[in-house]
């Protein structure tokens, strides 16, 4: 199974940004552990600050992959362009967020993307991530 974890904006900035929304240790750091809790999964990291990177790079895998997680950061609540990528992609995606979105103020509570994808988790801090690749790892 191939997946890839594509990250939007300002979550490059994990683990520095933000303590205590977003926690104390890098993603870098973080996908290092997922790789090693899934050794049987083909992993894959991207993160872009650039919407039009993260529309690319939808198209460029969403033909070849089992499955795209999410996370659009600040896009998710205001990129048409994004939901349109993923409504015309073959691969699965999964919505996913560190914070619970709608715990945070009121425009996180809408999601332009959500409607595309075949399932949101939000709320969960890194371990979103783990939840969305165990989604897909189910027989």
């Amino acid at each position: 199974m191939k997946l890839i974890i594509i990250n939007g904006p300002n979550l490059n900035l994990l683990g520095t940004r933000e303590k205590q929304v977003y926690g104390e240790i890098s993603f870098d750091e973080y996908f290092i552990m997922l790789k090693n809790i899934f050794p049987e999964i083909e992993l894959e990291y991207y993160q872009s600050n650039v919407e039009g990177e993260i529309i690319n790079k939808i198209h460029e895998t969403g033909f070849t992959y089992n499955g795209i997680i999410l996370n659009a950061g600040g896009y998710t609540h205001t990129s048409i362009a994004i939901a349109d990528a993923i409504a015309a992609i073959k691969a699965p995606v999964i919505e996913v967020h560190i914070s619970n979105i709608f715990a945070r103020e009121e425009y996180r509570h809408v999601s332009l993307i959500a409607p595309k994808c075949k399932g949101s988790i939000s709320g969960f801090g890194l371990d979103s991530y783990r939840l969305a690749i165990e989604s897909f790892n189910k027989k």
